[in-house]
């Protein structure tokens, strides 16, 4: 292939384009703003139709981007450091959903505050959730890194985040292309639980998760972005991080380290040439562009004096702590302890009555022609919709992420696609999502269950009250394509009606099924404020 002079932000997107992308997100930011701006005039890109449309903020972009992982797609989410913050719920969910299609995740960071206020390493977010972290030493590695880590995410049914620093985002050298890769075709999971992050279900995940981690460590230690140089003096040894690497080489005549030196590009930390360091060198001097993250890391790695706990498995690495695992880490056995059959635990379930129920009824028969894996429904008591007998909804990843997931998966040819939310939450982050669906006259259905209340949690007041079609009308929804209904089996064919209807329509179009949550009916002020806003809330 050809070679080009390209920043180190347009390495990333190139590498992205030439190994099959199907979508890019994400919200602008210094220093990562490049990475989509590229996108968004490469000539490729274009006539390939990948996405490349700016998101609302980088939570939305981030959810989108694990929809069309979701629908089997290779995806990318970029941001400046401090955006990750913004999209952090949905980043750490996701490493415990894992993927379909390849999912990357850059994270621009900004040592010296160029032009942030703070200078915070995200290498620690990466570590936080458990996953691969990739951070190139110069453009052609950054390219490099992430033309492989589509297939390293597919590896580990994990997202790969790619850290780098503001100079190499801004500084340019030559690259050298790979072979252009082919899109991968929609498919979906083939576990059909596995995005749906239910207690039980995330659980289960979690633990897939920590089992790979043994993987992970194994393959960083073989990586071709770890790499060991020895030296003849062994009274110093060096580690360098990513561009910190290029720093130390400019120190000596034709980038010859007279010291032996460990090139982390990969991550977990490789322990094995981290210890051979340790052993041969008297002192180890640790280079790295952002906080001690491996500085803090080896000092604790390496202790002399043994030390028990979740990590050599005398406590397990998930769930609480209780009196019983605590006796069976000290004295090695356990508490004779019955647990009384009143006390065991029992499924949640949607309330007998409940306006979900026969939302959800209506829903799944008239989406039974399209197939099942296509409803992304969000966080609330709806959510027990995933279960028997309803098997209504397909994900559950974070707050607000059903509108922005169907879009994402929408985007990857994914039609129709549902999203199921609550008016609560709907109000909490689910309008950026339908704002961005509404700017690029996305393909979706969105259902907002409208039950007047934060049912989940207790009974709160919905922001939402009385306000719902007002919001989706000016966030650009047609008026014609705000539609109401009551919820009651009395209704269903009517229900399917409307649902037919406005799956055909090629566009954004918002149902709101509308019932009072049952739970909340003997509350006389919330009953008192109903009848005050007169909601449009059909008599049939």
């Amino acid at each position: 292939m050809d070679k080009l002079l390209l920043l180190g932000d347009e390495a990333i997107a190139q590498a992205a384009i030439d190994a099959g992308m199907s979508g890019m997100y994400a919200y602008p930011g210094t220093p990562s703003t490049e990475i989509m701006e590229y996108i968004q005039h490469n000539e490729l890109a274009k006539e390939r139709k990948i996405h490349r449309q700016w998101s609302s903020n980088e939570k939305t972009a981030m959810e989108a981007a694990i929809g069309m992982s979701y629908a089997g797609k290779r995806a990318m989410v970029a941001m400046k450091h401090v955006g990750l913050n913004v999209a952090a719920d949905a980043f750490v969910n996701a490493a415990i959903t894992g993927v379909n299609g390849g999912l990357v995740v850059v994270s621009a960071d900004d040592p010296s505050m160029h032009s942030s206020q703070n200078e915070q390493d995200n290498r620690f977010y990466g570590k936080f959730a458990l996953i691969p972290i990739l951070e190139p030493v110069d453009q052609q590695e950054a390219y490099d890194m992430v033309y492989g880590a589509f297939e390293m995410s597919e590896k580990f049914n994990v997202p790969v985040l790619i850290r780098i620093t503001t100079r190499l985002a801004h500084s340019r050298a030559g690259v050298a292309r790979k072979t252009i890769k082919d899109e991968l075709p929609t498919s979906l999971p083939e576990n059909p639980t596995q995005f749906v992050l239910l207690p039980s279900i995330a659980r289960v995940q979690y633990r897939k998760l920590l089992e790979m981690q043994p993987k992970m460590l194994e393959d960083a230690e073989n990586s071709p972005y770890n790499k060991y140089e020895d030296g003849e003096d062994k009274s110093l040894g060096i580690i360098a991080c990513g561009i910190a690497y290029n720093y130390l080489k400019e120190n000596y005549a034709g980038g010859k380290v007279p010291y032996p030196t460990l090139k982390i590009g990969q991550y977990p930390i490789p322990k094995k040439q981290v210890e051979r360091l340790m052993s041969e060198c008297k002192e180890v001097l640790v280079l790295e562009d952002g906080y001690p993250f491996v500085e803090e890391a080896i000092k604790g790695l390496l202790e002399k004096e043994p030390v028990r706990g979740r990590l050599d498995g005398s406590l397990p690495r998930d769930g609480e702590l209780n009196p019983n695992l605590v006796k069976k880490a000290i004295a090695g056995e356990e508490f004779d302890v019955e647990v009384p059959k009143i006390v065991a635990g029992r499924p949640p379930a949607l309330c007998k009555g409940c306006g979900h129920i026969d939302a959800y009824l209506a829903l799944n028969e008239a989406l039974e022609k399209y197939g099942k894996g296509r409803v992304f429904a969000d966080i609330g008591c709806y959510t027990l919709g995933a279960l028997e007998p309803y098997n209504a909804i397909n994900t559950c990843v974070d707050m607000g992420a059903s509108i922005t997931m169907a879009k994402g998966a929408a985007d990857a040819g994914l039609i129709p696609a549902v999203a199921v939310i609550g008016d609560s939450t709907f109000t909490h982050s689910g309008m950026t999502g339908l704002l961005d669906a509404v700017i690029e006259d996305s393909n979706i259905t969105v259902v907002i269950s409208d039950n007047y209340t934060t049912g989940m949690t207790g009974g709160q007041d919905s922001n939402a009250l009385g306000r719902l079609e007002q919001i989706c009308e000016g966030i650009g929804v047609k008026p014609e394509h705000i539609r109401v209904f009551h919820p009651t089996p009395a209704n269903l064919d009517e229900m399917i009606k409307i649902i037919d209807e406005e799956l055909e329509y090629e566009g954004v179009s918002v149902i709101i099924p509308r019932r009072q949550c049952v739970q909340t009916m003997k509350n006389k002020e919330l009953v008192a404020k109903v009848k005050e806003l007169k909601l449009n809330e059909p008599k049939n």
